[in-house]
């Protein structure tokens, strides 16, 4: 086996009396690539910083490059690239600037330096924008522009900190032919990640919650531990598969996926209990099925009291509560949404993905009644969003991505200060905030200040906020960004529960396995939508075998950009 990289034995974090990190021990080889993989949370970035020498252990002991961190931090530092969250990048300095001043402060100098800097530029697809000033890069063009930085002096090893959080599909595809490129040169790669299918792409992956290590290996032999214990259910009556699979102790967790099946995790030595006009399939366990075992409550005690399951809702016409009829608008010369036509039906769930820039958040303001539509119309809960904002704003509710909570008000007062602020008459706040706790089940909220919650408390907390004034509809912007496995597919449960009682959803999300969700995807690019439909019939169109939201996404792009779209 190659030499040891990185070599970590017991270590520790702490911050006066709370522990953020313990008992973690690894081993990294040269040419490795090794992931540390979790949820916002996990003490993923407190790991990677004791690695670059940035944070000293409070307890273990660990060797970087032959160097101890805590005797010789520097030496470490000089001989790591470490590229943090925040890319550490100056947002007035242009493309070939940053690159220039990454290779000053690493004493990079020669003739090779311009050489090296315009392959690495070629290589991440930025040498036409080298004198584009970085504040004017996408989100996935400065996370190439980052790790380019990190890569001028050459190091042999590669710390990343979530190098793929918030991009695209498209722009992660690209970020990893340069991390593959940097492989094959011999680096060796140590990178956290909350994306669950990056855990593929490792040889070795540590998986964290709550700043515990859950599990250590390679993905395959992670996978293979659990076989036998995922399930493939398809049936006439999802509802009642749901309903069986709710009440049954054995299981874990599930997930209804694009309308069409349903996929179970059940527990060891547990078997999947037979499920009237149900068929049952073994599946091939993902590392999102690993997370999900290893970070697995004990079952209920027996004779434990469980809630019964909601009963599905009796078939009724659903009326659509978004109408958006050729929406257009400007900024500039600048053409932002591209005559955008699409609805949105009562219960139903529209996943609107897209690459950075694609005009996503642009049209989500235009249907929330922020932004009036230079052209076209669009209609939100029977109102127009131009003439009637106020109204239109009125029945809506959104849930944005950092969650826009108070975190020094309990989650009673956050749930009191966001009814009041959507007009619920005090008379009913009472009722009004006991439904909205209950429907996002808020249990585990407590009376303590909102920053002390976990983060998928405080995801479900915004929820309900959202929703405490009874929305017809409800935009969720990247809702489950960072939380894990489990979590995600309680969150999604809340979700498909709140589309039963007939609330239309909208979507955005770059985590493609969670796109499979959606009754309906609309996928948009350069302002236009350029595709719209289940996840079957967009497959079908482009003629895959299997259905893959990640391979439809990518598919679609190529056609656009091959002029293939247009002309069909």
């Amino acid at each position: 086996m190659a030499e040891a990289v990185v070599e970590g034995r017991g270590l520790g974090r702490r911050y006066g009396a709370r522990s953020v990190l313990e008992n973690i021990d690894l081993d990294v080889h040269a040419g490795q690539v090794f992931g540390v993989v979790g949820p916002d949370g996990a003490g993923k970035s407190t790991l990677l910083q004791m690695l670059a020498a940035i944070l000293r252990p409070s307890a273990g002991t660990c060797q970087v490059l032959g160097r101890d961190v805590r005797r010789d931090p520097a030496g470490v530092q000089a001989r790591v690239g470490y590229m943090s969250q925040g890319f550490s990048l100056y947002d007035r300095l242009t493309v070939a600037e940053n690159l220039a001043f990454a290779a000053d402060i690493r004493d990079v100098t020669g003739p090779d330096r311009a050489v090296r800097g315009a392959e690495l530029l070629r290589m991440a697809g930025l040498d036409r924008f080298q004198h584009r000033r970085e504040g004017q890069l996408s989100g996935g063009m400065r996370k190439k522009l980052a790790l380019c930085a990190n890569l001028m002096h050459e190091p042999p090893l590669l710390i990343l900190d979530e190098p793929s959080l918030g991009v695209d599909p498209l722009s992660r595809r690209e970020l990893w032919r340069i991390l593959d490129r940097a492989r094959t040169e011999g680096r060796t790669i140590v990178f956290a990640t909350s994306y669950m299918d990056e855990a593929d792409a490792c040889d070795r992956v540590l998986l964290l919650r709550d700043g515990k290590p859950l599990a250590l290996g390679a993905p395959q032999e992670l996978r293979r531990d659990v076989a036998g214990q995922v399930y493939r259910i398809t049936g006439p009556a999802l509802d009642r598969i749901e309903a069986a699979l709710e009440t049954d102790v054995g299981v874990i967790s599930f997930q209804r996926r694009a309308g069409r099946e349903v996929r179970a995790q059940v527990r060891d030595g547990s078997r999947l209990a037979p499920i009237e006009a149900a068929v049952a399939e073994a599946a091939v366990p993902t590392m999102e099925d690993v997370f999900t075992f290893a970070s697995a409550p004990p079952p209920a005690p027996p004779g434990a009291a469980s809630a019964a399951p909601p009963q599905p809702p009796p078939p009724r016409i659903r009326n659509d509560v978004i109408v958006s009829r050729g929406v257009s608008v400007r900024f500039g010369d600048f053409k932002a949404v591209d005559d955008v036509t699409i609805t949105v039906a009562e219960g139903e769930i529209l996943g609107l993905l897209g690459p950075n820039g694609a005009g996503k958040t642009t049209l989500i303001r235009i249907l929330c009644g922020l932004l009036s539509p230079g052209e076209g119309t669009a209609e939100v809960a029977g109102f127009d969003v131009a003439r009637q904002s106020e109204a239109v704003r009125a029945r809506i509710g959104y849930m944005s991505q950092r969650f826009s909570l108070y975190p020094d008000l309990s989650a009673r007062e956050n749930l009191t200060f966001f009814a009041r602020a959507y007009g619920v008459p005090r008379s009913e706040l009472h009722g009004r905030i006991a439904w909205a706790s209950a429907r996002a089940s808020l249990e585990d909220a407590g009376e303590g200040a909102v920053q002390d919650l976990s983060g998928a408390t405080r995801q479900r907390l915004a929820l309900a906020c959202a929703i405490v004034h009874r929305p017809r509809v409800l935009f969720l912007d990247e809702p489950t960004s960072g939380v894990d496995p489990l979590s995600r597919f309680r969150f999604w449960r809340l979700i498909a529960a709140l589309a039963a009682d007939g609330v239309g959803i909208v979507v955005t999300t770059h985590y493609m396995e969670e796109a499979a969700f959606c009754d309906r995807l609309g996928l948009m690019m350069d302002g236009r939508l350029i595709a719209l439909g289940p996840l079957t019939r967009l497959t079908d169109e482009l003629g895959l075998v299997t259905p893959d939201v990640e391979a439809v996404f990518l598919g679609f792009i190529e056609r656009e950009r091959t002029g293939q779209g247009r002309a069909a």
